[in-house]
Order: structure tokens, then C-alpha cells, then sequence
């Protein structure tokens, strides 16, 4: 938003008031690592210069700035500025000039088209300047901004049509409120108008849950010119004489646009509930029937570090116990669409630095939804490349999103007027305990016993995206290990439902309100580095030793074994639960001493592999193909001035996209080029079928998902044998009259 916090639209023509839009090169750019992102500082800066150039060589009068990120440098520039040799036993490339280079996505709000700019910073004359000016097809629409979806809610609000549709079922003009979301896919409006839907709620106080009260209809809006294109109702279900469901429409195809919505639907209206379903504690107490009383025998659990963190951190490079990588996007920036990026990821090995991820982050992910009746399906919000997970990031509150001792970073985005929105505490960094790390107990007479406390180091933060909320957590282990964590909250996305109405597609969670069936699915990029950029994707399938039980090579019948096969091109591959499929990136240029082995991590995906439920034909599939494999393997392929240009697996420009765009994984992988000691990019998909609970409802209680990444004849032995055991001292019995307890962890 702009920065009195209102939405509006900025002309193209530069400001003069310096503190807001500075000249063009005005603040001098410096980095102490070549992915650190662009500043607060330069976000205004590069923005001026685009509109400057716009407003002296094009005839664009106003615009609205959308997206401003670094472009990076590509790969060997990088690591050879950081002294990673590109294999092993190899020496580290000599350095070469590195070019800062940006890269900005904005829209002509006269005619709604969207323009790319990239635009390089010259070391001579600390001024940047654009390199490149492209007005994009008329299909391409950047992300969906933050000021877009609050202006979204203005017009719905405002509008004449929308306030005597509520006012029927007794909901008044402020009462309106509404999510905007993208339009996901609908032929009916033309590709070129940037076009968003908009769920409606009533809100009966100012604080109240609006989720608690969904309203009936759907309006459908153009973003830039504000007008309302259509609303749409979706029909209802009815119990058939057969006891089965059936839609009071005949079809669950969408009505021609120019029909009457609601007498096609078939139904009447329906007033939203007025239950209140408060979360907040105070309104709780006003609304819930007994009144809210908060649990009384719940004591206080302190995290506390008398002696300080174990983690230090250098501009945005961050080191823990062996780890050394670079914290992508942050202090202050961050990308928009991934929110947290980790890059140049290396372990010292007793001295040797040992590449293992060149870059790890959240590439893409989609949530389906399951219900077949119109508009309905239009709900299969990518939640990260139509909205962006950096600009919906939380700020977060220390002492409640994370405990402990904590190293908070900022974040900022770019506003439609080309100033930079910070947001404090976006990342933050702690460390947690984790259990135990690893044990044993000699149990003969006069016996010892060793006990390792699990540490994890985490790298976490939270967006909320209108309804729902999600909270990323990048652990890093003591045993080399790496986990993606993802942590699923907030409120159900729910829609009206009748007095007895069934429900095929969907859970009456509370009374007329129906949360329907959906998936949450997540595409992680995985750019790996394992001691070196040739590395070569291993499929391992186990499997029962097919001989005969009383047979000489299987007597007992117990026999089997792992079956491994290497990717060897572009392709993508699906889990196979009856094999227990798995997969290891490994560098056949090193082996491991004893097994034999190429050194390599293991990609465990087991508890994720959820398999797409749309149909492979289906709006949802062709849009997202990512959906189709649990792993997909390509090359990764550079532009020579700036970093891969395999970035998104569902394309650049997500918003409204009807087909696979040219510029998927999907497509990528058509080529079949040899992936066998290559320079690879690793997709991994998995996700979460959710079918909602009542238990769910108000606010869903957190649900894991993750993706893990660990040592496999990576390492010579356990390299977390060196962690001290401890004890202590701070723990103790739990009731004052418990006898003294006697032993000893680590002795």
C-alpha cells in the first residue's frame, strides 16, 4: 500500500519530494555477498529510474508498481566469489566482476497491460539504468499486489449492486466485507482485463469473525478499472428421492454470463448465519454461550539461554554448529514470491567446507478445492505465485511466534508507488531443543550410558493469506540433516449452506457453514550442490527378493533389498507406496570410503506424497502441472548475464493463466536432456488432502507437513558424535516430595 496505508494509483511521471521517490543512483549500493537481496534503500531508487525512463521514452501515463526484486547473478559468478570450487578436489574458480542487476514487473493502469523493466546498476556512475523494456503478451499478469486486494474489498463495498444484494438478506452497507481473490480460470472474461473474485462476508462488530458469516453470491471484479463484470450464485444441493445429493441446477458447468445468475442457480437466498464464532479471547468472553474461561492450571514453560545463542550472523550470511548459508531476501528485502530463500548452504567437515544446496526455497503451491458446482471451482488459489508469500509475511511478536533468545530480520516490498514497504521482525532465528539426538546404554553391570540432546537451529516466518495461515520453518540439525517444514492454521475458506442442506464435497463444520474438501500443495525447489554442481538424481526402489521361500537364495522367505536407478533425463517421477520410493542426490565424482557409495543426501518425501485429486485434465492440473510427480529433474539452464532461468514451476506469470504456460516444469522436462552429472534442478511436490473436522472450526489447529534432506555416504560416520552430552542443571522433579533422582545421562 501507499505510505499513508491507503491503495491508489501513481502517475508515471517522477516525484519530486526526495525523502519518498530519491533521484535515480542516489543511494550507493554495496553487498557483502553477491545474493543480497535490494535494500529499502534501493527499492525506491530502481523504481524511480523505471519512471523516469517511462515517462521520457513511452507514452504511459500512470502506472502501478508490482513486483521489484534482484536478478543474481548466475551460478559459477557466485561461487566463485565465495571460493566454493565447482567439484571435488577442484580449486575454487577465480572471481569476476559481479554486475547488481534488477528486475521489475508493473502495470499500465490505463489500458491494463503489464511491462517487465531489468535494470543494472553501473559501477562507474553508481546509477542504474535499464537494460530492458518489454511489454508483456496480453495473457500475462504479475502477481496480484496487497494494495490490489485491499482495493478489492473498497469496490465490492461500495458498489450499488453488491450493498442491495446484502441488504435482501438483511446485511447492511458497512457490513460488507469480502476476500479478493484471484479469478483462478474463467473463460467468460477476456484474458486481458485483470480480473479478481471476491468471497463475501457480513461482519456484524468491528472486530468479529466475517468467516463466521459467508454471504451468498460471488461478484467478480477488473482490478484496474474497478468495474463489477458479474456475480454468480453458485446452486445448492437437494436430497433426491433416492436419499442421494443432488445440484438444483442441472449442470455444474457456468451459466453464460449475460443470463440471470441467481434464476439460473435455482435457488432462493439465504441470510448468512449470525452465530458468532470469535477467536479473540476478549470477544470470546462477550459471545460465547457460558462465557469464555480461559484454562487456569496451565503454568509457565521458559525458554532460556543464560549464555546467549550458539548462532552468529554476518550481514545476511548465518553460521550454526558446521552450517554456513546465506539468508535470502532479507534485511530488509525479501522476494516476493518465495518469502524465504536460503542459498550458498555448505557444512565444515573437520575443516573441509562441503557444499551440499545451492539454493533452497518454496517454488510454487496451488490449494484445490474439491467441489464440482459453479463458481466453485474457480478456487485453486497459488497462493505463492498469484499472491506471494513475502508480501502477505507477518510481523512477528517476540515472547509468541517464537520463544527464547531471537534474531529477528526486517522485510520490504515494493508499493504501487514505487516506495518500499518494511515489515520488522518478518524472519526470525532461534534455536530450539528437539528431543534426543542419539543414545545409548551399555545395560551389563557397572555399564555407562551417553545421551546427546537434539538442538535444531530454525529459520522461520508466517504469512497470512486472507482466511488461512502458513508458517515455514527451515531446520537445520547437528547431524547434517535439513528439514522444510510446513505448518498449516488459521481459518477454513467456508461457503453458505441451507438448513438440512447435504454436503457431498464438503464438512458442515457448524451450522450453514460448509468447508469444503481441498488440498494444499507445495512445489520445493531444490537446487543441490552436493560437493560440487555435478550431481545426478538416484531412484531407489525396495523390494522383496523374488525367489521362492524354501528356495536356496531365499529359504526363510525374508529377502529383500533396494534397487537403485538413476534419473538420467529430464523427467519426473511419481511415489510408489507398495516400493517405498525414495530418491538421494549424489556426486558420482566422490565416493564414500567404506560404503562404496557416491556421497550423497537423501530426499524424504514419504509423509507429503499426496497424490493430486483433480483430474490430469482438469483446470487445476493444467494449470499447476507440478501436481503430476512427486519429483521432477531437469537442468538447470542460465541467462549469461543473470541466475537461472528455471525459476517457477507453474510459470512467471500465474495470474489467470487457462494452460500450462510455456515456461513450466512440465515443458522444461520435454526437452529429455541428459541430467547424469549435471548442473540440476530437483522439484519436489507434497502436500495434504485436507477433509475439514468440526474441530477445525473456528480456527484450525496446526497441521506438519515436511520435506527432509539427509547425509547418505555423505559423511564418514555420524558427524554428530562430537556433540557434547549435557545435563541440565536446571531440570528437576516435578512434585517437591518425588525422591531424589539418581543416574546419570553422560557418565
Amino acid at each position: 500500500m501507499s505510505p499513508d496505508g491507503n491503495a491508489s494509483t501513481f502517475s508515471a511521471v517522477p516525484s519530486t519530494a526526495t525523502d519518498v521517490q530519491p533521484k535515480a543512483g542516489q543511494v550507493p549500493t554495496a553487498f557483502k555477498h553477491p545474493l543480497d537481496p535490494l535494500t529499502a534503500e534501493e527499492i525506491p531508487v530502481v523504481s524511480l529510474t523505471v519512471r523516469q525512463h517511462i515517462a521520457a521514452k513511452t507514452e504511459v501515463k500512470a502506472i502501478k508498481f508490482i513486483t521489484c526484486t534482484l536478478l543474481p547473478p548466475p551460478k559459477r559468478v557466485v561461487l566463485a566469489y565465495l571460493g566454493i570450487p565447482l567439484g571435488p578436489g577442484e580449486k575454487a574458480e577465480a572471481p569476476t566482476k559481479i554486475i547488481r542487476r534488477a528486475e521489475v514487473d508493473f502495470l499500465d493502469v490505463v489500458n491494463g497491460r503489464a511491462y517487465n523493466a531489468v535494470l543494472s546498476l553501473n559501477d562507474e556512475t553508481s546509477q542504474w539504468e535499464v537494460d530492458a523494456f518489454t511489454l508483456l503478451d496480453e495473457q500475462f499478469h504479475p502477481q496480484i499486489s496487497v494494495e490490489e486486494l485491499i482495493a478489492c474489498e473498497v469496490v465490492v463495498k461500495n458498489n450499488p449492486v453488491i450493498q442491495a444484494l446484502a441488504a435482501d438478506v438483511g446485511v447492511l452497507p458497512e457490513q460488507i466485507f469480502c476476500d479478493g481473490w484471484s479469478i483462478g480460470y474463467d473463460d467468460r472474461f477476456p484474458q486481458k482485463r485483470r480480473v479478481q473474485q471476491a468471497l463475501v462476508f457480513a461482519r456484524f462488530s468491528e472486530h468479529d469473525n466475517l468467516y463466521a458469516h459467508p454471504m451468498d453470491f460471488i461478484p467478480v471484479i477488473d482490478a484496474n478499472s474497478e468495474e463489477l463484470l458479474g456475480v454468480d450464485f453458485p446452486p445448492h444441493w437437494i436430497r433426491a428421492e433416492d436419499g442421494s445429493a443432488k445440484l438444483s441446477t442441472y449442470s455444474t458447468a457456468p451459466p453464460p454470463l449475460a443470463a440471470d445468475a441467481l434464476a439460473s442457480s435455482r435457488r432462493d437466498r439465504i441470510p448468512p448465519p449470525r452465530k458468532a464464532w470469535d477467536f479473540l479471547p476478549d470477544l470470546m468472553a462477550k459471545t460465547e454461550e457460558g462465557g469464555y474461561k480461559p484454562r487456569q492450571d496451565l503454568k509457565p514453560l521458559h525458554v532460556v539461554q543464560p549464555e546467549g545463542v550458539s548462532f552468529k550472523m554476518d550481514g545476511n550470511v548465518l553460521e550454526w554448529q558446521n552450517w554456513k548459508m546465506h539468508i535470502g531476501n532479507v534485511i530488509p528485502s525479501f522476494t516476493h514470491r518465495e518469502g524465504i530463500a536460503l542459498s550458498t548452504i555448505t557444512y565444515n567437515d573437520h575443516g573441509e567446507i562441503r557444499p551440499i544446496m545451492y539454493r533452497l526455497s518454496l517454488a510454487e503451491m496451488v490449494v484445490p478445492y474439491g467441489a464440482p458446482e459453479y463458481p466453485h471451482p474457480r478456487k485453486f488459489a497459488f497462493d505463492s505465485g498469484e499472491y506471494g508469500m513475502g508480501t502477505m509475511a507477518n510481523e512477528l511478536s517476540l515472547g509468541c511466534d517464537c520463544l527464547g533468545q531471537i534474531h529477528y530480520l526486517p522485510g520490504s516490498f515494493i508499493a504501487h508507488d514505487g516506495s518500499a514497504i518494511v515489515i520488522k521482525n518478518v524472519i526470525c532465528i532461534h534455536e530450539e531443543d528437539a528431543g534426543v539426538l542419539w543414545k545409548h546404554t551399555d545395560y551389563r553391570p557397572n555399564g555407562r550410558s551417553q545421551t546427546v540432546r537434539r538442538r535444531r537451529l530454525v529459520v522461520s516466518m508466517v504469512c497470512t493469506l486472507a482466511n488461512y495461515e502458513y508458517i515455514w520453518n527451515y531446520h537445520f540439525y547437528q547431524d547434517g540433516s535439513i528439514e522444510f517444514e510446513i505448518r498449516l492454521t488459521g481459518i477454513l475458506s467456508v461457503y453458505l449452506s441451507k438448513d438440512g442442506e447435504p454436503n457431498p464435497y464438503g464438512t458442515t463444520v457448524a451450522p450453514n457453514i460448509n468447508g469444503h474438501y481441498h488440498q494444499h500443495m507445495f512445489s520445493v525447489r531444490v537446487d543441490p550442490m552436493i560437493d560440487g554442481l555435478k550431481n545426478t538424481v538416484i531412484e531407489s526402489d525396495i523390494l522383496p527378493l523374488d525367489a521362492q521361500t524354501g528356495s536356496k537364495d531365499n529359504f526363510a522367505g525374508n529377502a529383500f533389498y533396494s534397487k537403485d536407478t538413476p534419473v538420467e533425463v529430464e523427467s519426473g517421477r511419481k511415489y510408489d507406496f507398495a516400493t517405498e520410493r525414495r530418491w538421494r542426490i549424489v556426486n558420482k565424482d566422490k565416493q564414500h570410503y567404506s560404503s562404496g557409495k557416491d556421497v550423497g543426501y537423501s530426499i524424504g518425501v514419504k509423509a507429503g506424497a499426496t497424490p493430486m485429486m483433480a483430474r490430469p485434465d482438469g483446470w487445476a492440473a493444467r494449470r499447476a502441472a507440478f501436481l503430476k510427480n512427486t519429483i521432477w529433474v531437469c537442468k538447470d539452464v542460465e541467462a549469461e548475464d543473470s541466475g537461472t532461468v528455471r525459476m517457477w514451476p507453474a510459470g512467471k506469470y500465474v495470474p489467470q493463466t487457462k494452460d500450462e504456460p510455456e515456461d513450466s516444469i512440465g515443458v522444461w522436462v520435454e526437452g529429455k536432456n541428459d541430467v547424469v552429472n549435471e548442473d540440476i534442478l530437483v522439484y519436489v511436490t507434497v502436500g495434504t488432502t485436507h477433509i475439514p473436522r468440526p474441530e477445525d472450526w473456528p480456527v484450525m489447529p496446526v497441521e506438519h507437513l515436511s520435506v527432509s534432506f539427509k547425509p547418505n555416504s555423505f559423511f564418514k560416520a555420524n558427524p554428530s558424535m562430537d556433540v557434547p552430552g549435557s545435563k541440565d542443571p536446571l531440570s528437576v522433579p516435578a512434585f517437591s516430595d518425588e525422591a531424589t533422582i539418581k543416574g546419570d545421562c553422560c557418565h
